[in-house]
Protein backbone atom coordinates (compact mmCIF):
# COMPACT_ATOMS: atom_id res chain seq x y z
CA UNK A 1 0.00 0.00 0.00
CA UNK A 2 2.83 2.43 0.82
CA UNK A 3 4.38 1.70 -2.53
CA UNK A 4 1.08 2.42 -4.37
CA UNK A 5 0.77 5.77 -2.60
CA UNK A 6 4.38 6.55 -3.50
CA UNK A 7 3.78 5.87 -7.19
CA UNK A 8 0.55 7.87 -7.24
CA UNK A 9 2.21 10.76 -5.46
CA UNK A 10 5.02 10.83 -8.02
CA UNK A 11 2.90 10.20 -11.13
CA UNK A 12 -0.54 11.38 -10.19
CA UNK A 13 -3.35 9.09 -11.32
CA UNK A 14 -1.31 7.94 -14.32
CA UNK A 15 1.18 5.08 -13.93
CA UNK A 16 3.54 4.61 -16.86
CA UNK A 17 4.90 1.28 -18.08
CA UNK A 18 8.10 1.37 -16.07
CA UNK A 19 6.30 2.22 -12.83
CA UNK A 20 3.73 -0.50 -13.52
CA UNK A 21 6.47 -3.10 -13.98
CA UNK A 22 8.15 -1.95 -10.77
CA UNK A 23 4.80 -2.09 -8.98
CA UNK A 24 4.19 -5.63 -10.18
CA UNK A 25 7.68 -6.67 -9.07
CA UNK A 26 7.11 -5.33 -5.57
CA UNK A 27 3.71 -6.98 -5.48
CA UNK A 28 5.32 -10.30 -6.37
CA UNK A 29 8.01 -9.89 -3.71
CA UNK A 30 5.35 -9.09 -1.13
CA UNK A 31 3.50 -12.26 -2.04
CA UNK A 32 6.67 -14.31 -1.73
CA UNK A 33 7.42 -12.69 1.62
CA UNK A 34 4.03 -13.83 2.93
CA UNK A 35 5.03 -17.46 2.40
CA UNK A 36 6.73 -19.32 5.25
CA UNK A 37 10.40 -19.76 4.38
CA UNK A 38 12.92 -22.20 5.83
CA UNK A 39 15.97 -20.46 7.27
CA UNK A 40 19.41 -21.68 8.21
CA UNK A 41 22.47 -19.85 9.63
CA UNK A 42 23.90 -19.29 6.16
CA UNK A 43 21.23 -16.76 5.29
CA UNK A 44 22.43 -13.23 4.69
CA UNK A 45 21.47 -10.24 6.77
CA UNK A 46 19.49 -8.92 3.82
CA UNK A 47 16.85 -11.56 4.53
CA UNK A 48 16.43 -10.81 8.22
CA UNK A 49 13.16 -8.89 7.79
CA UNK A 50 11.38 -11.70 5.93
CA UNK A 51 8.39 -12.85 7.95
CA UNK A 52 6.72 -15.26 8.46
CA UNK A 53 9.69 -17.60 8.65
CA UNK A 54 10.07 -21.26 9.49
CA UNK A 55 13.11 -22.32 11.47
CA UNK A 56 14.46 -25.81 11.94
CA UNK A 57 15.31 -26.80 15.49
CA UNK A 58 15.89 -29.85 17.69
CA UNK A 59 12.17 -30.66 17.86
CA UNK A 60 11.31 -30.18 14.18
CA UNK A 61 10.19 -26.92 12.59
CA UNK A 62 8.62 -23.80 14.03
CA UNK A 63 6.86 -21.11 12.03
CA UNK A 64 6.97 -17.62 13.51
CA UNK A 65 4.54 -15.05 12.08
CA UNK A 66 6.57 -12.00 13.10
CA UNK A 67 9.79 -10.95 14.80
CA UNK A 68 9.49 -12.05 18.47
CA UNK A 69 9.09 -9.25 21.01
CA UNK A 70 8.34 -11.25 24.16
CA UNK A 71 10.93 -14.00 24.64
CA UNK A 72 11.28 -16.40 27.57
CA UNK A 73 14.26 -18.67 28.25
CA UNK A 74 13.79 -21.94 30.10
CA UNK A 75 17.53 -22.64 29.85
CA UNK A 76 19.98 -20.60 31.96
CA UNK A 77 22.77 -21.92 29.73
CA UNK A 78 21.18 -20.12 26.77
CA UNK A 79 20.10 -16.96 28.59
CA UNK A 80 23.56 -15.40 28.45
CA UNK A 81 23.65 -15.75 24.67
CA UNK A 82 20.25 -14.06 24.34
CA UNK A 83 21.46 -11.20 26.55
CA UNK A 84 24.60 -10.78 24.46
CA UNK A 85 22.36 -10.49 21.37
CA UNK A 86 20.22 -7.78 22.99
CA UNK A 87 17.18 -10.03 22.57
CA UNK A 88 13.87 -8.84 24.09
CA UNK A 89 14.12 -11.30 26.98
CA UNK A 90 11.44 -10.92 29.64
CA UNK A 91 12.31 -13.76 32.02
CA UNK A 92 14.59 -16.75 32.41
CA UNK A 93 14.37 -19.96 34.36
CA UNK A 94 16.76 -19.99 37.32
CA UNK A 95 18.85 -22.90 38.53
CA UNK A 96 19.39 -23.88 42.15
CA UNK A 97 21.44 -21.14 43.87
CA UNK A 98 25.09 -22.08 44.36
CA UNK A 99 28.52 -20.42 44.36
CA UNK A 100 28.14 -20.24 40.55
CA UNK A 101 24.95 -18.15 40.73
CA UNK A 102 23.48 -15.14 42.45
CA UNK A 103 20.86 -15.63 45.17
CA UNK A 104 18.12 -16.01 42.54
CA UNK A 105 19.85 -18.79 40.65
CA UNK A 106 21.07 -16.66 37.71
CA UNK A 107 24.61 -17.53 36.62
CA UNK A 108 27.05 -14.94 37.92
CA UNK A 109 28.61 -14.23 34.52
CA UNK A 110 25.41 -12.62 33.25
CA UNK A 111 23.27 -12.03 36.34
CA UNK A 112 24.17 -8.33 36.60
CA UNK A 113 23.33 -7.73 32.93
CA UNK A 114 20.00 -9.52 33.39
CA UNK A 115 19.16 -7.38 36.41
CA UNK A 116 20.07 -4.18 34.55
CA UNK A 117 17.68 -5.14 31.75
CA UNK A 118 14.88 -6.11 34.08
CA UNK A 119 14.92 -9.84 33.29
CA UNK A 120 12.83 -11.65 35.87
CA UNK A 121 12.90 -15.20 37.23
CA UNK A 122 10.54 -17.32 35.14
CA UNK A 123 10.57 -20.11 37.71
CA UNK A 124 13.22 -21.22 40.28
CA UNK A 125 15.34 -24.36 40.62
CA UNK A 126 14.68 -25.41 37.01
CA UNK A 127 11.23 -26.56 38.15
CA UNK A 128 9.19 -26.32 34.96
CA UNK A 129 6.05 -24.24 35.47
CA UNK A 130 3.63 -24.00 32.54
CA UNK A 131 1.42 -21.52 34.41
CA UNK A 132 4.34 -19.14 34.87
CA UNK A 133 5.09 -19.31 31.15
CA UNK A 134 1.46 -18.69 30.16
CA UNK A 135 1.27 -15.67 32.47
CA UNK A 136 4.04 -13.90 30.54
CA UNK A 137 2.15 -14.25 27.22
CA UNK A 138 5.35 -14.96 25.26
CA UNK A 139 5.59 -14.98 21.49
CA UNK A 140 8.64 -17.28 21.73
CA UNK A 141 9.93 -19.70 24.37
CA UNK A 142 13.50 -20.95 23.97
CA UNK A 143 14.50 -24.16 25.76
CA UNK A 144 17.11 -26.89 25.81
CA UNK A 145 17.03 -30.37 24.30
CA UNK A 146 19.46 -31.78 26.87
CA UNK A 147 20.61 -31.32 30.42
CA UNK A 148 18.77 -30.62 33.65
CA UNK A 149 16.93 -27.75 31.95
CA UNK A 150 15.61 -29.85 29.05
CA UNK A 151 12.00 -29.09 28.11
CA UNK A 152 11.56 -31.89 25.59
CA UNK A 153 9.14 -33.77 27.83
CA UNK A 154 7.06 -30.59 28.27
CA UNK A 155 6.94 -29.68 24.59
CA UNK A 156 3.48 -31.26 23.95
CA UNK A 157 2.12 -29.25 26.87
CA UNK A 158 3.53 -26.01 25.46
CA UNK A 159 2.29 -26.79 21.97
CA UNK A 160 -1.18 -27.59 23.32
CA UNK A 161 -1.26 -24.07 24.73
CA UNK A 162 -0.25 -22.63 21.35
CA UNK A 163 3.06 -21.30 22.73
CA UNK A 164 5.76 -21.06 20.04
CA UNK A 165 8.71 -23.04 21.39
CA UNK A 166 12.20 -23.36 19.97
CA UNK A 167 14.42 -26.18 21.26
CA UNK A 168 18.21 -25.89 20.96
CA UNK A 169 21.11 -28.15 21.94
CA UNK A 170 23.91 -26.40 23.77
CA UNK A 171 25.76 -29.65 24.51
CA UNK A 172 27.22 -30.07 21.04
CA UNK A 173 27.40 -26.53 19.69
CA UNK A 174 29.55 -23.51 20.49
CA UNK A 175 27.89 -20.40 21.84
CA UNK A 176 28.69 -18.71 18.54
CA UNK A 177 26.79 -21.38 16.62
CA UNK A 178 23.85 -21.05 18.99
CA UNK A 179 23.91 -17.27 18.68
CA UNK A 180 23.77 -17.58 14.90
CA UNK A 181 20.85 -20.01 15.11
CA UNK A 182 18.99 -17.83 17.61
CA UNK A 183 19.72 -14.75 15.53
CA UNK A 184 17.88 -16.30 12.60
CA UNK A 185 14.98 -17.44 14.77
CA UNK A 186 14.53 -14.06 16.44
CA UNK A 187 15.32 -11.79 13.51
CA UNK A 188 18.45 -10.55 15.26
CA UNK A 189 21.09 -11.81 12.86
CA UNK A 190 23.01 -8.55 13.01
CA UNK A 191 23.01 -8.43 16.80
CA UNK A 192 24.26 -12.02 16.98
CA UNK A 193 27.05 -11.24 14.51
CA UNK A 194 28.00 -8.15 16.50
CA UNK A 195 28.24 -10.14 19.75
CA UNK A 196 30.51 -12.69 18.08
CA UNK A 197 32.65 -9.90 16.63
CA UNK A 198 33.01 -8.20 20.03
CA UNK A 199 34.14 -11.47 21.55
CA UNK A 200 36.61 -12.21 18.75
CA UNK A 201 38.03 -8.70 18.95
CA UNK A 202 38.71 -9.03 22.67
CA UNK A 203 40.25 -12.46 22.09
CA UNK A 204 42.63 -11.09 19.45
CA UNK A 205 43.65 -8.14 21.61
CA UNK A 206 44.45 -10.36 24.60
CA UNK A 207 46.32 -12.86 22.42
CA UNK A 208 48.71 -10.09 21.38
CA UNK A 209 49.67 -9.27 24.94
CA UNK A 210 49.79 -12.49 27.00
CA UNK A 211 52.98 -14.40 27.69
CA UNK A 212 53.47 -17.11 25.10
CA UNK A 213 53.99 -20.76 26.07
CA UNK A 214 55.71 -22.97 23.47
CA UNK A 215 54.99 -26.21 25.37
CA UNK A 216 51.56 -27.88 25.42
CA UNK A 217 49.13 -27.11 28.24
CA UNK A 218 46.48 -29.27 29.88
CA UNK A 219 42.89 -28.44 30.81
CA UNK A 220 41.99 -30.30 33.98
CA UNK A 221 38.75 -30.79 35.83
CA UNK A 222 39.93 -31.38 39.38
CA UNK A 223 37.52 -32.76 41.94
CA UNK A 224 34.44 -31.24 40.29
CA UNK A 225 31.55 -33.11 41.92
CA UNK A 226 34.09 -35.77 42.79
CA UNK A 227 35.25 -36.27 39.20
CA UNK A 228 38.57 -35.83 37.38
CA UNK A 229 38.97 -35.10 33.70
CA UNK A 230 41.22 -33.88 30.91
CA UNK A 231 39.67 -31.28 28.62
CA UNK A 232 39.89 -31.94 24.90
CA UNK A 233 41.64 -29.63 22.46
CA UNK A 234 38.42 -29.28 20.47
CA UNK A 235 36.34 -28.42 23.53
CA UNK A 236 35.00 -24.85 23.80
CA UNK A 237 37.64 -24.11 26.43
CA UNK A 238 40.33 -25.69 24.28
CA UNK A 239 39.33 -23.61 21.29
CA UNK A 240 39.57 -20.41 23.32
CA UNK A 241 43.05 -21.34 24.54
CA UNK A 242 44.08 -22.18 20.97
CA UNK A 243 42.86 -18.77 19.83
CA UNK A 244 45.08 -17.27 22.52
CA UNK A 245 48.07 -19.02 20.96
CA UNK A 246 48.30 -22.01 23.31
CA UNK A 247 48.53 -25.68 22.33
CA UNK A 248 46.19 -27.93 24.30
CA UNK A 249 47.33 -31.49 25.01
CA UNK A 250 44.72 -34.23 24.82
CA UNK A 251 44.64 -37.31 27.00
CA UNK A 252 47.60 -39.61 26.15
CA UNK A 253 46.53 -42.50 23.95
CA UNK A 254 47.96 -44.99 26.44
CA UNK A 255 45.20 -44.00 28.88
CA UNK A 256 42.34 -44.16 26.39
CA UNK A 257 41.14 -47.46 27.81
CA UNK A 258 40.85 -45.88 31.27
CA UNK A 259 38.24 -43.31 30.21
CA UNK A 260 34.96 -43.78 32.03
CA UNK A 261 33.04 -41.08 30.17
CA UNK A 262 33.83 -38.73 27.31
CA UNK A 263 32.28 -35.45 26.17
CA UNK A 264 34.24 -32.19 25.95
CA UNK A 265 36.56 -33.89 28.42
CA UNK A 266 37.78 -37.41 29.08
CA UNK A 267 36.88 -38.55 32.60
CA UNK A 268 39.35 -40.75 34.43
CA UNK A 269 40.12 -41.91 37.95
CA UNK A 270 42.08 -39.76 40.39
CA UNK A 271 44.81 -42.42 40.41
CA UNK A 272 45.35 -41.92 36.67
CA UNK A 273 45.25 -38.14 36.77
CA UNK A 274 49.00 -37.57 37.07
CA UNK A 275 49.77 -39.74 34.04
CA UNK A 276 46.95 -38.09 32.11
CA UNK A 277 48.34 -34.56 32.40
CA UNK A 278 50.70 -34.10 29.45
CA UNK A 279 51.02 -30.32 29.59
CA UNK A 280 53.78 -28.38 31.29
CA UNK A 281 51.17 -25.84 32.39
CA UNK A 282 47.75 -26.70 33.82
CA UNK A 283 44.52 -24.72 33.55
CA UNK A 284 41.84 -25.79 36.01
CA UNK A 285 38.19 -25.74 35.03
CA UNK A 286 35.71 -23.98 37.33
CA UNK A 287 38.47 -23.28 39.80
CA UNK A 288 39.18 -20.73 42.49
CA UNK A 289 42.46 -19.95 44.25
CA UNK A 290 41.63 -22.58 46.87
CA UNK A 291 41.26 -25.21 44.12
CA UNK A 292 44.69 -24.30 42.81
CA UNK A 293 46.14 -24.65 46.31
CA UNK A 294 44.52 -28.08 46.68
CA UNK A 295 45.89 -29.19 43.31
CA UNK A 296 49.41 -28.06 44.20
CA UNK A 297 49.20 -29.84 47.57
CA UNK A 298 47.92 -33.15 46.16
CA UNK A 299 50.63 -35.77 46.84
CA UNK A 300 49.59 -37.80 43.80
CA UNK A 301 50.50 -34.85 41.57
CA UNK A 302 53.72 -33.79 43.27
CA UNK A 303 56.01 -34.94 40.43
CA UNK A 304 54.21 -33.04 37.69
CA UNK A 305 56.34 -30.29 36.08
CA UNK A 306 53.36 -27.93 36.40
CA UNK A 307 53.24 -28.56 40.14
CA UNK A 308 56.98 -28.35 40.71
CA UNK A 309 57.15 -25.00 38.89
CA UNK A 310 53.77 -23.83 40.20
CA UNK A 311 52.49 -23.40 36.65
CA UNK A 312 48.85 -24.03 37.56
CA UNK A 313 46.17 -21.46 36.75
CA UNK A 314 42.42 -21.10 36.86
CA UNK A 315 40.14 -20.70 33.85
CA UNK A 316 37.72 -18.97 36.20
CA UNK A 317 34.77 -20.24 38.22
CA UNK A 318 32.37 -19.68 35.30
CA UNK A 319 34.42 -21.67 32.76
CA UNK A 320 32.36 -24.86 33.12
CA UNK A 321 30.25 -23.76 30.13
CA UNK A 322 31.34 -21.11 27.66
CA UNK A 323 28.91 -18.43 26.56
CA UNK A 324 29.62 -14.82 25.59
CA UNK A 325 30.06 -13.62 29.17
CA UNK A 326 31.83 -16.63 30.70
CA UNK A 327 34.06 -16.77 27.62
CA UNK A 328 35.20 -13.20 28.18
CA UNK A 329 35.83 -13.98 31.85
CA UNK A 330 37.85 -17.06 30.90
CA UNK A 331 40.01 -15.05 28.49
CA UNK A 332 40.71 -12.48 31.20
CA UNK A 333 41.47 -15.23 33.74
CA UNK A 334 44.07 -16.75 31.41
CA UNK A 335 45.63 -13.33 30.80
CA UNK A 336 45.78 -12.68 34.54
CA UNK A 337 47.38 -16.06 35.23
CA UNK A 338 50.01 -15.97 32.51
CA UNK A 339 50.77 -12.27 32.62
CA UNK A 340 51.96 -10.15 29.73
CA UNK A 341 54.97 -10.60 27.48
Amino acid sequence: MKFIKFILARRGSHIDGMAMRTFLLHLLLAAVGAVSLTFDPALTLAQEDAWPRTVRHEAGELTLPAKPKRILSTSPSVTGILLAMQAPLLASAATTPSPLTDNKGFFTQWAKVADERGVKVLYPNLSFDIEAIIAWEPDLVIGSATGADSIVQYLPELQAQGIPTLVVNYSNRSWQELATQLGVATGREQEAAEAINRFDTHLREVAKTIRSIPEPVSIVGYGISGSYSIGKAQSPQGQVLAALGLTVADLPEALRSQVSRSSDADFISRENLSAAIAGTHVFLLRATDSDIAAFLADPLLANLPAVKKKQVYTLGPTSFRIDYYSGLQMVDAVAHGLGTR
